[in-house]
């Protein structure tokens, strides 16, 4: 079962994935194929191992945007280990705290499994991908290991083993509060429920028209469907007609294949079943009409608004908005966005870049292995080209330091650049 399901994931990655014309050579699947074969002539294969071991062979391809998930039930939960930690120099920082109630922000790994930072570091370099500090991701990294050193504040050291927590859902937090007098503080974690955004902004509206300034935080943002933060663009832009082309950046080709269609096909059916908002399921429509009208023709550049009139509003008069690397996806769209306003000012550090290849479908075996890769390549897109060149940059950038663990420096910078003008 194993080998057959591997060799369908090398032919989605092979055929299917829109980055396979740039990275043909990349991966070495027979490596892998015998690996597998041998585990299961020796019954050593289970559902866990087969998966970690396709996300190892997938990292050939150094797309964020692809990998192997494991639908979970009462016998495959998925665990983390209840914080994360941010790397500045060789030093492990915590940077906050979920279920661990052993740790502190603040406090600092100084080994893993006895294993120095540094060394860690150059061990997982393939999975970490970035070259800076403040981009890499240590969560996948840190699930490889059972213990860790910590140093506290007040500089005693402890040994910790990791404990495992189950995963729980992630619940967009969308929130609108009071910052001061005069500004709003509005908090976006994905742009999944476009009906959630537009009922939260309906029910803010007389706050939205009223204060003059926002600040925006997308520096944790999970993406999702750019339809979903539509209603909000309006207010970004000066009061009147506002032109903006996102065609050099943003112009791309889909890989029409019958594959990509039927599964694109089956999860937009699902999503326009429960999308109330009207422009949005437009725009659901359209782009499934277009998947359909191609199928089978390879890549295909669709009919799409790269260029967009927006009809701007009087209030707010100002916005700053937050973006970090874990601002990923649709996300990023929405940074670019607001890049093209006079209005707004993007502070913190660049997003993630992983937009050169998007539009993630969803290839599934067996009602439990699901394989999520992209479908689109951006046409600006070259070989060898890196996440940080496709990522949203900001116009004031604040490196990461131990110092946001001490104060929100980013928030901080936010209200200086709102009070100054």
């Amino acid at each position: 079962m194993y080998s057959k399901i591997f060799k369908e994931i090398v032919e989605v990655m092979h055929h299917d994935y829109a980055g396979y014309i740039d990275k043909i050579g990349w991966d070495r699947p027979n490596d892998y194929k015998k690996r597998i074969r041998n585990l299961e002539r020796n019954n050593a294969l289970n559902t866990t191992l087969f998966s970690e071991i396709v996300n190892d062979y997938l990292l050939d391809f150094q797309d964020p945007h692809v990998y192997l998930k494991v639908s979970t039930d009462k016998t495959n939960q998925k665990y983390e280990i209840g914080f994360n930690v941010r790397r500045y120099d060789n030093r492990l920082f915590v940077t906050n705290v979920t279920r661990e109630k052993r740790l502190q922000v603040g406090d600092e790994l100084i080994s893993v499994d006895y294993i120095p930072i540094d060394v860690l570091v150059h061990k997982h370099r393939r999975e970490l991908r970035e070259d800076g500090a403040e981009r890499e991701d240590w969560r996948p990294i840190l699930k490889k290991y059972y213990q860790c050193e910590v140093r506290t504040a007040d500089d005693s050291i402890f040994s910790m083993e990791f404990n495992q927590y189950e995963k729980k859902l992630h619940t967009p937090p969308y929130k609108i509060e009071k910052y001061n007098d005069s500004t709003l503080l509005l908090t976006f974690t994905d742009f999944k429920d476009p009906d959630g955004i537009k009922k939260l902004l309906n029910h803010y509206m007389e706050d939205l028209i009223q204060y003059e300034n926002w600040i925006i935080d997308i520096r944790t943002n999970y993406g999702g469907s750019d339809v979903a933060f539509h209603s909000i663009i309006p207010y970004l832009f000066p009061e009147g007609e506002n032109q903006i082309d996102l065609s050099e950046k943003y112009a791309m080709k889909f890989n029409c294949t019958e594959k990509n269609y039927e599964r694109i096909k089956q999860s937009f059916e699902k999503e326009l079943q429960t999308v109330k908002d009207e422009k949005a399921k437009q725009s659901l429509a359209s782009y499934l009409y277009q998947w359909e009208e191609n199928k089978g023709k390879g890549f295909v550049a669709f009919n799409s608004n790269v260029s967009k009139i927006i009809e701007g509003k009087k209030m707010p008069k100002q916005v700053a908005v937050l973006i970090d690397r874990y601002c990923s996806s649709s996300g990023e769209v929405f940074a670019d966005i607001c890049k093209h306003s006079d209005k707004v000012t993007l502070i913190g550090r660049p997003t993630y870049g992983i937009n050169g290849y998007g539009n993630i479908t969803c290839a599934v075996w067996n009602n439990r292995f699901e394989l999520y890769y992209p479908t689109s390549r951006l046409n600006s897109m070259d070989k060898g080209k890196t996440l940080l060149d496709v990522a949203v940059h900001p116009d004031v950038y604040l490196p990461w330091t131990p110092e946001h663990l001490e104060r929100d420096v980013d928030l901080l910078e936010a209200e200086k650049q709102l009070s100054s003008k």
